[in-house]
């Protein structure tokens, strides 16, 4: 049920009586086919299995959450697949995805209308409409944004061409790629005094560092999963502007991202910095600046020598450098997904722009719920909570929605779900496992914290943070297995003064002494 032409998604153009039904009909809606709309969609029709829910998504391919695994009680980790639209209608009987993009809402008569002329009516609506990537410059086609299967597509097509290119931006998805990427030079611009700050602290930066420059383990065995790909993606492009959903956490296993050179990591990192200017081939000349050279390695203090090759475009940055490279990366986060809503109802944003949402994910607008990168957490946080826009919340806040939907169509009155007690989140850098939890990085503590460290060179990194004898965050890099005793410790509210340093002696099992 439709408006898709397209095999790949599986999906089939609804018949006109089925059009007047859903006219007709007020049902379930969720509008979004990223991570956090199709969990929504999948918690709904498991809820409320007799109940119409209808998933909205502009792209013919939606994510699906598999391989889910629970690691302690808050702690979670999983993969993201991209699977046609019918492989949701066969598991989940009751639901019904139209590809199609939303132009109008009505909250007063509860009805949307989609681009396509459908009119549908709805109980309760949820909107998933997640982010959309913050370009350095828009509409230029050698600066390009990493956020859904086409932009992945079209930097892998730019890549194996490539000499070099520019990174910009110091989160997870910069952080991966200048790891994944060889045989190119790479210049990582962070406008920070160390890499991967929006994850990780300055000391576990060094932890990382040497690992810009060494080779990367290779990949051990084969991907086991299938990675759909929109047929023609020119023709999904000129058709349907609205990018897919967010890529999920392991969305760069098992891509070849390797340029036209030999060798295997060659990054430079230009910190506390910032792109002033992107300039053609033309403007560059006109600038009469002179294009740098990337230094030998990441350490070299001498001055680079003067560029002479000629690239497709210059990037100019706030520290006087200039560098040529074939493309760049933007890789500077998202801004929430909006802009609709905001034109056409009165609903209340937040300063980042995102939709405010209650304790119960409701926004100010009835009946109107949001979850994931779109909205933002409007509520007195839990002490060691805080949103990021992560995959794993975006599920998290999806599967709660849901939950708070249906309670609310019957009238119960349900609990926040515990999974805000604690941020936990868990992920890979350089390739090693790293564990988030809490006030990791002592955040809204002040001065009021202390800090204990436990460090083994390329094996592990492991960072406490107590506050008045409590544990409040810690950062676990490589195979600690103290996730699940310091997330109980943190939860607990225990008393740590007395052990100090000892609590993280490699030679006393804390893990047992604690259980």
């Amino acid at each position: 049920m439709a408006t898709a032409d397209s095999t790949t998604a599986g999906v089939e153009k609804p018949a006109e009586a089925e059009m007047a039904r859903l006219d007709s009909t007020p049902g379930l809606i969720v509008v979004g086919g990223g991570i956090a709309g199709v969990t929504c969609t999948e918690t709904l029709s498991d809820l409320c299995p007799e109940e119409e829910i209808t998933l909205i998504s502009a792209s013919p391919l939606i994510k699906t959450v598999t391989n889910f695994n629970q690691i302690s009680y808050v702690l979670e980790e999983f993969e993201v697949e991209e699977r046609p639209a019918a492989a949701l209608q066969t598991r989940c009987q009751n639901v019904r995805v139209v590809q199609d993009m939303v132009t109008e809402i009505d909250s007063t008569n509860r009805k949307i209308t989609t681009q396509s002329g459908l009119k549908i009516q709805y109980k309760k609506l949820c909107v998933c409409t997640g982010g959309i990537p913050k370009l350095i410059c828009k509409d230029n086609p050698l600066v390009l944004g990493i956020r859904d299967t086409e932009s992945v597509a079209t930097f892998q097509k730019k890549l194996t061409g490539a000499k070099r290119v520019v990174v910009v931006g110091n989160g997870g998805i910069a952080t991966e790629l200048v790891y994944e990427i060889e045989g190119c030079e790479v210049v990582w611009v962070i406008k920070d005094t160390s890499i991967s700050s929006t994850f990780v602290d300055a000391g576990a930066a060094e932890f990382f560092l040497p690992h810009l420059v060494k080779d990367k383990e290779p990949a051990q065995g084969p991907l086991k999963r299938h990675k759909y790909e929109v047929a023609d993606l020119e023709a999904a492009r000129r058709t349907q502007p609205t990018k897919g959903g967010a890529l999920g956490p392991d969305w760069n296993t098992g891509l070849d991202m390797k340029g036209q050179a030999r060798g295997s990591h060659q990054v430079h990192v230009e910190y506390q910095s910032e792109v002033k200017s992107v300039w053609t081939p033309s403007e560059f000349k006109s600038s009469n600046k002179t294009a740098d050279c990337v230094p030998s390695s990441t350490t070299s203090s001498e001055k680079p020598a003067t560029e002479t090759t000629e690239w497709p475009v210059y990037v100019h940055l706030t520290n006087g450098k200039t560098y040529g490279c074939d493309f760049v990366v933007s890789a500077t986060g998202v801004t929430p997904n909006t802009a609709l809503f905001q034109n056409q109802i009165n609903i209340d944003l937040a300063d980042d722009k995102g939709m405010k949402v209650d304790d119960h994910m409701r926004t100010n607008v009835e009946h109107i719920y949001a979850a994931g990168d779109v909205c933002t957490a409007s509520w007195e946080p839990a002490t060691h909570w805080m949103q990021m826009r992560l995959w794993s919340q975006a599920r998290q806040m999806g599967a709660y929605a849901a939950k708070c939907m249906v309670a609310d169509a019957t009238g119960e009155s349900i609990s926040q779900d515990f999974c805000f007690e604690l941020f936990a989140h868990v992920t890979k850098f350089f390739g090693y496992k790293v564990v988030l939890l809490g006030k990791y990085n002592a955040q809204d503590l002040g001065n009021e914290y202390e800090i204990l460290l436990r460090v083994s060179d390329d094996r592990e990194f492991v960072k406490v943070i107590l506050c008045n004898g409590k544990m409040y965050g810690a950062i676990l890099i490589g195979d600690t297995d103290l996730e699940e005793t310091f997330e109980n410790l943190i939860l607990n509210g225990l008393d740590l003064s007395r052990y100090g340093e000892d609590l993280l002696d490699p030679n006393i099992e804390i893990e047992d002494y604690f259980d």
